[in-house]
This record gives C-alpha cells, structure tokens and sequence, in this order.
C-alpha cells in the first residue's frame, strides 16, 4: 500500500488515547517547539541585532506585534491538519491545478532552500566564535546534519522532538544568563512595549523583523506535524486536539519571543547604551561581547547561535520534505531528499566565501531573508482560503472575525514584505553593471505576483467547481466486476545468480505453467560491458552466458520452453529494452540481489524497471 500521509514515517506515531489528565496533555505537547526554532533562526538574530543597537528597545513592540500574527497563522496551520488531515502543500495540490502547483513548489523550495542557508550560516559563523574554526570548514561540517536528522526519524517522533526542545532550552538558558550579565533597564524595556511611529531606518528593520519571524516553511511544516498525533476522529476529538495544539503553539511561541526580545534587549543594553549604533553582523556582536563583558557571554552566544542552527536544520528539511511530496507527489529516498537540500544551500554559501570572503556572508543572510520574504503570501493565502471554507472545514472553518484578523495579518505581512524586496532591488539597481535585474529580476518578480493573484482569486471563482470535485487522494473504489483467467505466453524472468534465482524461477513457472515460453535475462554490469556494449567479450560476461545456459537446459529438462538474454550497462534500462522488444507479457523479479551503489543512490532495480515498462511486474521476496 502506498504511503499518502505528510511524514509518513511519523504519521500517528504518538498516541494520545490512552493517557489521562495532565499526562494527556504532554502527548500533544512537541510540535509547536520544533515550528518555535524557526522564530528563532540566525536570520531572526541579525535583524534583532541590528534593531537593538540602532533603536534601543524601540522595536520590542514590533517583536510582540509580529509574534501575535504568527501565532494566530501558526494555529490556523494546525487547524488545517488536525481537521482535514492534509497538510498545507497537499490541499494546495488539492484546490489548484498541476500548472499551478508546480511553480508553487518551486518558490516553497526556494524558501527551504533560503532558510536552511542561513542556517548554515549561523552555525558555520558559531563554530567559528566557540573553536576558531574557518567559516568554509564550518560550512562543510553541516552536511552532516542529514545523518542527524536520518538517526532521529529512526529513533520516533518523540526523540525528535525532544532533541529540538533541548535545543531550544540552551539557547534560552544562554540569553536569560546573558540578561543578567548585562542588566537591561526593566523600566526602559517595558517602555518599548508601547507603540510608536516607524520611518527611515526603524521602519526597514522593523520590516525586516516580521519578515525573519513569520516564516513560509514553518505554515507547511505545522500542518505536518500536528498529525503525528493519533486522535479520535470525532467532534469532541477534534475539538480537544485543537485545544491542546493551542496550548502547545502559545507556549512555544511565547519561548521564542522571549528569545528574540533576549536578543534585542542584549544589542539595545550591550551596544546602543555604549554608543555602538551599527551591529548588524553577528560576529561584531560577539566580538563587542566579548571587549565589554569578559568571555562568558560572548561563549554563551556562540553556543546559542549552534544549538538554533542545527534545531533549524532539522526543521527546515522536514518542511522540505512536506513540500516536495504534497504539491508533486515526488517521492524519493529519505536521506537523498535531505542530502540534497542541504547541498543546495551548501552551493551559494561555498561560492560566496570563495568569491567575495568570508565578509560577504553576513549580505547573503539578508537576502535569503529577502528570498523568504517572497514566498510568505503563497503560503498564507491558501492558509487562510482552506480554514475558512465551511463546506471542507464543515463545524471548524475559523469564524468571521479570525477570518479578518488573519486577511488583515496577511495583507500586512505581504505589503512589508514587497517593500523590503522593493528597497532591496533599489539598492541592486543604483549599482553599476546591473542589466541582469532588467533581464531576469523583474520579468520574474512580475510573473510571481500574477502568480500571487491567481493563488488569491482562484479558490474564490472555483468554489462550486470543487465542491462537486473528489477530494480523495486516490479516487473513488471501482466496481471489480467479472474475473477472466489471463494466461501469459511470453514471461521474462531476471536473474543475477544470486541464491533468489530459485525462487524467482519458480514463480515465473507457476505463473504459465508448460504452455509459456521463458525469457531468462541477466544484465552484465561491468566497466566494459557498460562502455562496449554487445561488443564486450569480457570473463564477466562468458561467465554469465555460460550460466544462463545452464539455467535453458536445467528448464528444457523439466519441459519448459526459455530462450537466454544477456542485457548490458545500466541494469534496470537493459532489463526493461529486452522486455520491450520481446513483447513479454509479465516480468518476474527478485527482490534482492547483489546490489551496488548505483541501488543505494538511484533507488533499486525493481524501481527503475517498473517505470520502463508497461507490463505486470511480479516482484518475488
């Protein structure tokens, strides 16, 4: 049976039933921590950084403001998962069309890709504060964090996410010890909680802080992760699990607001008392730290800046899973999935140090900021467009004035957003050489917000069109009907002489009996059957022929027709051309086999055979 769940290897890993009081209460406590890290990110530190020492505590309000638009966003996320069981790529893939969905995926795998660099950054930039370590190798060191990530999916649910609030905790831990080192005014900070006029630079920092927080691949990511959670499929379930996940995002949320007021609290008493206006890199922070407080702080920094990277990490390439599967079905090994986001975030940062330096980083951390910035209406608007329609959601589509509150938020959201992506490609424009933003930049900007529209108008004019439109993942069940006996004439059997050959032989028999002609194939896989092809006379291949042989005349023995094939190079291919020009009518396989890298990389032989062929294909364990 094909797996369709979002995370289908976690998918109701946790159970909730059998626990009572507050103890049922925990079971739904975890994903609203593991969404927390991504409010908590080294993007998120450079905005904080530079709001803090420029303004003071001037920007807390934008910080509390900004936290409230995620948290009511985050729970419509939660909302749509609990209730409709979909996550927000897959009722995406749902309500548009394939057309649609598939630049849809790109812009979201775009904004992975964006958040999982600053990641790297930010832990490539930690190593290099707590150990000396050059930033290149920082950045290399992170390509481990796939076999991390591959270790605690394998390990359940709950050590997942016991890993991330661990990391949430020390980052935690190291600010409230930094707070206390550096003794912020409590009356001043409390005095930033109220709201005040933005322009010029505070209202572009400002920007750039709701752009860091309300990130797009966390609203994919929670819609996910909530159906880790087994629950009772009932109004009353429903309804508990919507409370508990309440519960859960508030907190989380909450933490991570603390962190991020911690950070900008720690600029504002650290360099803005001390008339430092201008920290907007990390490491000037940590360097000031270190010049002011001693070594403590600045060593709780840097170990705050690693354990927020690598919980991002892990974060972020979940949600990139999420997208891949739910807007184009594409489903690949796990840890190739997550090798290659990361070696796609990897790529630009390496350019970036070769190229520019090791300075050019902290630029490219803004504009992955940008590049996220971009994709947030993709994601909020279809958000807010399937929570609210009452014939999918039936008693849990949000109520009017959520419904206002969240267009409100998004239209906000949306409208900094562009002007932060505005001010950005201003900057590019007054450069000199800057013909590429007239070829490329701007006709693509103007094709993503047609793009924007459409994703806002087409619910609108399609709804009686999808009310009559199945929304199960597979369709509807088929009436079965008569069965005609089918009896195959032509059955091709592969063979790689390995002790499965036996059983494979066996089976192919049984399926044709005496009255079927056999097509026994083996596929040569060497250097210079792969190079040669048919030309090849190597000992491999004699070898093969000989045994094949043997395999014709051990069946003419026992009174069965089969004529022997020997295929060459790329196995599944070879086996899947000879099928084809022999007009087989069924092919039998073993399962196992020797396998190379070529398995372990590409998947296995059975795969790549059966999507070559039009053909039954009988697979033997």
């Amino acid at each position: 049976m094909a797996k369709t769940e979002s995370l289908s290897e976690v998918h109701q890993s946790v159970n909730t039933d059998k626990r009572k009081g507050w103890k049922r209460i925990l079971a739904f406590i975890g994903p609203a921590y593991l969404i927390s890290v991504g409010y908590m990110d080294p993007g998120n530190w450079a905005t904080d950084l530079a709001g803090g020492s420029k303004f003071g505590y001037q920007l807390i309000w934008v910080l509390l403001m900004s936290n409230l638009i995620a948290l009511l966003l985050q729970s419509l996320s939660a909302r749509l998962g609990i209730v409709r069981g979909l996550d927000l790529a897959q009722a995406s893939k749902q309500a548009y069309p394939r057309w649609a969905n598939i630049p849809l995926f790109g812009l979201a795998q775009t904004a992975i890709i964006a958040c999982d660099l600053a990641e790297i950054i930010g832990m490539a930039i930690g190593l290099q504060l707590l150990f000396g370590l050059p930033l290149i190798w920082g950045i290399s060191i992170t390509i481990f964090d796939t076999i991390l990530l591959l270790f605690l999916l394998n390990k359940g649910m709950r050590a997942m996410e016991g890993f991330i609030v661990s990391m949430v905790f020390i980052v935690g831990i190291s600010f409230l010890v930094e707070m206390f080192i550096v003794e912020p005014s409590i009356k001043e900070v409390a005095k930033g909680f109220e709201p005040s006029i933005l322009n010029g630079d505070a209202l572009y920092i400002a920007i750039g802080i709701i752009g860091a927080t309300v990130m797009p691949h966390n609203l994919y990511l929670h819609s996910s992760l909530v159906q880790t959670r087994k629950i009772e499929r009932s109004n009353k379930g429903i309804k508990e699990a919507l409370k508990f996940n309440l519960i859960d995002t508030t907190v989380a949320l909450n933490l991570a607001f603390f962190v991020n007021a911690a950070i900008l609290i720690l600029a504002a008493a650290a360099f803005y008392k001390n008339g430092l206006h201008e920290v907007a890199e990390i490491q000037d922070a940590h360097k000031l730290l270190s010049n002011i407080f001693g070594s403590v702080a600045p060593a709780l920094f840097a170990i705050a800046l690693i354990a927020a990277g690598q919980s991002s990490t892990v974060t972020g390439t979940l949600a990139g899973q999420i997208i891949m599967e739910g807007h184009i079905n594409l489903r690949i090994q796990p840890w190739l999935r997550r090798l290659i986001t990361r070696l796609l975030a990897i790529i630009p940062a390496f350019f970036t140090i070769l190229h520019y330096g090791d300075d050019a980083l902290g630029g490219l951390l803004v504009l992955s900021q940008v590049v996220l910035s971009l994709q947030l209406g993709f994601a909020i608007i279809p958000l807010i467009h399937f929570t609210s329609d009452k014939k999918l959601m039936k008693d849990f589509a949000i109520k009017p004035w959520v419904k206002i509150l969240a267009w409100a938020s998004a239209i906000a959201i949306i409208a900094l957003n562009v002007k932060l992506v505005i001010e950005e490609i201003s900057g590019w424009a007054k450069e000199a050489n800057n013909w590429w933003i007239y070829v490329f930049v701007i006709p693509a900007l103007i094709l993503i917000v047609l793009l924007l529209l459409y994703v806002f108008f087409h619910p609108l004019l399609e709804k009686k069109k999808n009310a009559s439109r199945s929304l199960i993942p597979h369709g509807n069940a088929l009436d079965i009907g008569k069965i005609d006996k089918i009896s195959y004439k032509r059955i091709g059997i592969a063979v790689d002489f390995s002790k499965n050959d036996k059983n494979t032989i066996r089976h192919a028999l049984i399926q044709g009996g005496k009255d079927a002609h056999y097509y026994l194939i083996h596929v040569v896989e060497t250097a210079a059957a792969r190079y040669h092809g048919n030309d090849v006379m190597d000992h491999e291949t004699m070898s093969d022929a000989e045994n094949l042989e043997k395999y014709r005349t051990n069946l003419e023995d026992l009174g069965y027709d089969s004529t022997p094939f020997i295929g060459f190079g790329n196995t599944g291919k070879a086996i899947a051309d000879i099928s084809n020009r022999n007009e087989m009518e069924l092919l039998v396989m073993g399962a196992h086999g020797h396998k190379g890298l070529k398995d372990l990389i590409f998947g296995t032989t059975v795969d790549s055979v059966r999507h070559k062929v039009n053909i039954p294909v009988l697979i033997i364990r």
